[in-house]
């Protein structure tokens, strides 16, 4: 796993961009929209891993905006890239057909903005998109993050304090009843992510 962001080095990128090209992002959030996220990887150590596929999905209220959605394959020319795109239900065609990674950065702080971003752990995505946005722009996501696990633990502690949660991605999708759309790509299990947060806020956290 990647060491912390502690808060000063955040405190000090917000000031050092505050006013450069990307200031929106550092502006205080108002109103109530997020952004559904996630991200496809070779692997699970943000310090080496490589960012393969992303998407991102706008939401609002009880509802997701799929006509704005991203979604994007990364290039990547990893090595570790073969058994990867298994998992992700990618073909080696796709990733070298994908957007360079500056691009497909660009495109997202585009879109994310300075809203909430919901994703299930949600900080190993922000850990891989930070390392790769420090390396070019010299800031990490300054976003708000709501990850949907934290956030159902909490919802079930409410409603049944003596059930254990299952925390599982699968586990928590069929406890709030919704399918698992398109399991292991970014875009189907950032939808998921999403509807999962728009149920649990519809109900109550």
């Amino acid at each position: 796993m990647s060491a912390p962001t502690w808060p000063w080095t955040r405190w000090r990128e917000r000031r050092r961009h505050r006013h450069g090209p990307h200031a929106a992002l550092f502006a205080a959030h108002q109103g109530s929209d997020w952004v559904a996220l996630d991200l496809e990887t070779t692997g699970l150590d943000p310090r080496q891993d490589e960012i393969i596929a992303l998407a991102a999905i706008p939401g609002e209220g009880n509802r997701l905006r799929l006509r704005e959605r991203l979604d994007l394959v990364v290039r990547s020319d990893s090595p570790r890239i073969v058994d990867a795109i298994r998992h992700h239900r990618l073909r080696p065609a796709d990733v070298a057909a994908g957007v360079p990674l500056d691009e497909a950065l660009e495109r997202l702080l585009a879109l994310i903005g300075n809203r909430p971003l919901v994703g299930y752990c949600i900080a190993f995505d922000i850990a891989m998109l930070d390392r790769a946005l420090r390396a070019r722009l010299g800031f990490g996501l300054p976003n708000r993050r709501i990850d949907v696990r934290a956030e159902f633990s909490h919802w079930l502690r409410q409603r049944q304090p003596e059930e254990e949660p299952d925390l599982r991605f699968e586990a928590i999708a069929h406890r709030l009843g919704i399918p698992a759309y398109a399991r292991h790509t970014a875009l189907g299990d950032a939808l998921t992510a999403g509807l999962m947060h728009i149920r649990m806020t519809a109900h109550g956290r």
